[in-house]
């Protein structure tokens, strides 16, 4: 379990009170009632809690109704189908058609998460997510700017941080964190924002004050029935009822699209000169340790600055971000002023083109790419970095999209000199069938390449840093930030960074120097 970002000082609010606003039905009594959180899972239960029962694919959230009373929860929120599965839990049990589609609102009411909310910042895509909302955080607190996140890695309120679950929490857990965020006086906020948040109603209750659109590419297909689907699902953030304006980036058809049909107001980011873009960025220098680009705006506006990090497509996340601090209202000579004297963007992004390797021997980066997009950036930008081979270690998600597994296999075997495959996240998958698809698809595309099948990832990176060599680069592609590894259901301790320090020290190549 992950833990959970409330108010540590939550204000009760009356459980009537929320019946007659919502035009709830309830069975029970409800008039001496108060509610000081909401939660959908009944471990997560604290005392005061409305526990909200939710149909799922394996069973219904009212079977836990019980539960949940014994850790304090005061009433059950559900459908009529959960209100006859809860029926004996000792609860009163308040009833609403769809109590999914009820929970944004709901948990705004009761976490009041937004009056006085901080200026909030989304972003959606299907790469870069990550990337900008810790590069929006970086920034604002080179400001000065008491800042929180939410992203697939961790929840953060000012420097107390949790572990992440959802890309994108659940919206009693959002509202919390708001709520949170606001007891602790944080100004602004960046949160990631998942096409799932949308079609599941995670952001519901919140309008973000800019958001923004990185990029669309083949992913999740597993969830949506084609890229139209998987599109509408992210355009739905760039409507009024959602965010106040957007910046977009349309070096993409996918973000052309949402600039032109978006109804709200948009700024748009390009790389290059693409013509009608605001604002748009050029890579005036990189290497394996940072990255100099210049963005220029409205009026020959520009700012020059660097980022710890390699490669065209993150200077594109930088620029995205700063943007979007103009569009919510920081000046852009202010934030030039804070990076020229920090020396740049000081940002730490976990699990993305992290670099666990020291200066001597080969140069090891851990990414969470994992899609086909992902991997071309990555390993184009790497190549001019590299003096000698990229060798490229990777699986594939099991129970997920199985049709962007080809284009992964090719990407990697076009893109890498050596190719290593092993098992990511097999889950109840055969393993042995995703490591196959990934090899006939990297030996489709280039017979003679270099390539190993080793199923442990210990032993697929031990392998690597092996035939490694120093002016060589090992992108190990897939764990980024995660510390498990997850087969049958089960989720083993496994750190793709404190595996990759440890194989080099094995090696006698210090991670450190």
């Amino acid at each position: 379990m992950t833990s959970i970002l409330r108010p540590e000082h939550p204000v009760p609010r009356s459980l009537a009170r929320l019946v007659d606003d919502f035009a709830l039905r309830v069975d029970g009594d409800v008039d001496d009632l108060e509610v000081t959180g909401v939660t959908i899972d009944s471990r997560d239960v604290a005392s005061g809690d409305l526990y909200v029962g939710l149909p799922g694919a394996r069973a219904h959230g009212a079977v836990f109704a019980a539960a949940a009373r014994e850790s304090g929860a005061v009433a059950v929120l559900t459908d009529p189908a959960g209100a006859e599965l809860a029926a004996g839990a000792g609860l009163p049990i308040v009833v609403t058609a769809d109590p999914r589609a009820a929970l944004g609102e709901i948990s705004a009411w009761v976490y009041r998460s937004t009056e006085r909310p901080p200026l909030l910042f989304a972003v959606t895509g299907t790469n870069g997510k990550t990337s900008v909302v810790y590069l929006l955080d970086a920034v604002l607190r080179q400001l000065g700017v008491s800042s929180g996140l939410s992203s697939t890695a961790e929840r953060r309120v000012g420097d107390h941080a949790v572990v992440s679950g959802l890309t994108t929490p659940e919206a009693t857990e959002l509202h919390a964190l708001l709520a949170r965020m606001r007891e602790s006086e944080i100004r602004a906020a960046a949160i990631e924002v998942s096409a799932q948040a949308m079609t599941r109603a995670r952001v519901d209750g919140i309008v973000f004050d800019v958001a923004g659109f990185t990029n669309l590419s083949h992913d999740h297909l597993d969830d949506y029935a084609d890229m139209e689907e998987y599109f509408a699902a992210k355009q739905v953030l760039f409507d009024p009822d959602r965010a106040r304006r957007a910046v977009v980036s349309i070096d993409t058809p996918w973000g052309s699209r949402i600039a032109d049909e978006s109804r709200i107001p948009v700024t748009t980011l390009a790389s290059g000169t693409t013509a009608g873009a605001d604002w748009t960025l050029s890579v005036d220098r990189e290497d394996r340790l940072e990255t100099e680009f210049t963005l220029v705006g409205p009026g020959g506006v520009s700012l020059t600055t660097t980022i710890p990090l390699f490669g065209w497509y993150m200077a594109a996340n930088a620029a995205l971000a700063l943007v979007m601090l103009v569009e919510g209202g920081f000046e852009l000579a202010a934030i030039e002023h804070a990076l020229q004297r920090d020396g740049g963007i000081d940002v730490f992004i976990p699990g993305r083109a992290e670099r666990v390797s020291g200066e001597q021997g080969p140069a090891v980066y851990i990414d969470y790419g994992h899609t086909p997009d992902a991997f071309l950036n990555t390993l184009d930008a790497l190549r001019p970095l590299t003096p000698g081979r990229i060798i490229m270690v990777f699986g594939a998600d099991g129970d997920r999209d199985k049709t962007k597994r080809d284009d992964m296999g090719s990407i990697a075997a076009r893109g890498a000199d050596i190719v290593v495959v092993t098992d990511f996240h097999p889950r109840f998958e055969d393993p042995a069938v995703i490591r196959a698809t990934l090899i006939d698809a990297a030996r489709r595309a280039v017979p003679d390449r270099e390539l190993y099948e080793i199923p442990d990832p210990r032993s697929a990176l031990r392998k690597a840093v092996a035939l490694a060599q120093p002016g060589d680069t090992i992108l190990y592609a897939g764990p980024g930030h995660e510390d498990y590894q997850e087969i049958a259901g089960v989720k083993h301790e496994y750190s793709a960074r404190d595996d990759a320090r440890l194989a080099l020290r094995e090696a006698g190549w210090d991670p450190e120097s």
